[in-house]
């Protein structure tokens, strides 16, 4: 068909035929979609998963930046190893060994945060159509890599002690049956985003020995395995397993800032990761590794981990007493041992995302639960984090949020759309144990 120069192309986008059918699967995240609605000072954002790095010793961290530059500028500001450098990878397992993993460094591979890890580990072992097991609810972060290279995302049943083994067996093998291809099962037994349910020691080696039985490759997130609250950190799965492919960050126990993260892998799932990470970047940030690897030799980095975990515990006992004095009657919630997020269940009828906009107009932000769903579910699910306002700014933030729950259910009511409910706050105490429907 010819063209003629004088028409004008009214298409929004002029490319939209050029596109990869790829791309069809990538989507805005609801939580950075909220950044600049939360970043309002009026707003008290309990939205976004931002750790707080005020605690952080940035005079000396400053110093030490300076100081590497002038003595080592021509190395660390030049390019690097495409599996990252040797250093900080011998410091890496010093630091998963606090979590029971004994690792080797040539096994670990440098990424730009543990979000470049993902994408890698998927881009090296899904083809379009191809199945992705992830519990329920999963990392928002996930679902879209997960999306992006067009795997169909599977939830499974998970209860107040993470992901169900039974349904796991359950779901494999209804998947088989239909012929469905399933490659990895992708979890966050630490503290998970957005649940803060956290696996216990028995549970993990349940689903280990469900994903060997079914020959189920195992994927495990841990970026906040060391923020555990309430006791010391439990052994991470990789740790009863070596065949897992594992996925660590300093964004949560150091700064997000550095993009440093990494994957420990079998050797040759690693030598795949090494070429699909030259292909992506050619190499890691090498400033940033030099630098990460400068806090750990010479800062006394368990200390600061000590110090974000009591400055957390504050934070989240903050917003339990909240939710617990504030909320109406219905209403259900998580209660972390650790990491940054509490999943709130609404009452019947309620659905979050149409909450949003009212919650913004009350001065508060939150995330709406369908956002960890890759299948519609989670309308009456929120997510509240606690890990960046102080203590008396949660507590004002979960007041707002229940004055929104109030009003919805109020309008319910009004429209005999709802069986009536109290609406009174519910008593100071911690509330009922973890609903994850």
């Amino acid at each position: 068909m010819s063209h003629d120069p004088t028409r004008f192309d009214t298409r929004l986008d002029q490319f939209v035929e050029n596109y990869a059918a790829r791309t069809r699967g990538m989507k805005v995240s609801a939580v950075r979609a909220l950044f600049s609605v939360a970043n309002r000072p009026e707003i008290v954002s309990l939205a976004g998963g931002m750790p707080n790095i005020k605690d952080l010793p940035l005079d000396e961290i400053a110093d030490d930046m300076a100081r590497l530059i002038r003595e080592r500028g021509v190395q660390v500001m030049q390019y690097g190893s495409g599996q990252g450098e040797p250093r900080i990878r011998e410091q890496i397992c010093e630091v998963m060994a606090e979590e029971g993993i004994s690792a080797h460094p040539d096994d670990v591979m440098i990424c730009a945060g543990s979000q470049q890890g993902l994408d890698l580990v998927t881009r090296i072992f899904i083809d379009p159509g191809d199945v992705i097991l992830a519990e329920s609810p999963s990392y928002v972060g996930a679902l879209g890599t997960f999306l992006s290279y067009e795997a169909d995302v599977v939830h499974i049943d998970s209860d107040d002690q993470g992901l169900d083994p039974d349904a796991l067996r359950a779901t494999v093998a209804r998947l088989e049956a239909a012929g469905k291809k399933v490659k990895f099962l992708y979890t966050i037994p630490n503290y998970n985003n957005p649940s803060g349910v956290t696996q216990p020691l028995e549970r993990r080696r349940e689903v280990i020995r469900a994903c060997q039985e079914l020959g189920v490759l195992l994927v495990e997130d841990n970026p906040y395995g060391l923020l555990s609250l309430d006791a010391e950190p439990l052994p991470a799965m990789r740790s009863l397993d070596p065949t897992i492919i594992y996925l660590g960050s300093f964004s949560k126990t150091f700064a997000p800032g550095f993009r440093v993260g990494w994957v420990l892998a079998p050797h040759a799932v690693r030598e795949k990761l090494v070429l699909a990470q030259e292909s992506a970047t050619l190499c890691p940030p090498v400033f940033s590794q030099f630098a990460v690897s400068n806090y750990l030799e010479n800062s006394d980095w368990r200390r600061q981990v000590r110090v974000y975990r009591d400055m957390y515990r504050e934070r989240r006992d903050a917003m339990l007493l909240a939710l617990a004095e504030q909320m109406p009657d219905g209403c259900t919630w998580t209660h972390p041992q650790g990491g940054f997020f509490v999943w709130v269940t609404l009452p019947e009828g309620l659905d979050s995302q149409a909450m949003l906009p009212r919650g913004v107009s009350n001065r508060v932000a939150f995330v709406p639960g369908a956002a960890f769903y890759a299948d519609g579910q989670g309308a009456r699910n929120v997510r509240l984090s606690y890990c960046f306002p102080p203590a008396e700014r949660i507590m004002t933030g979960v007041e707002r949020f229940a004055e929104v729950v109030r009003s919805e259910l109020e309008l319910l009511e009004t429209f005999g759309l709802s069986p009536a409910a109290p609406l009174r706050p519910r008593s100071r105490n911690f509330g009922p144990g973890p609903d994850l429907s």
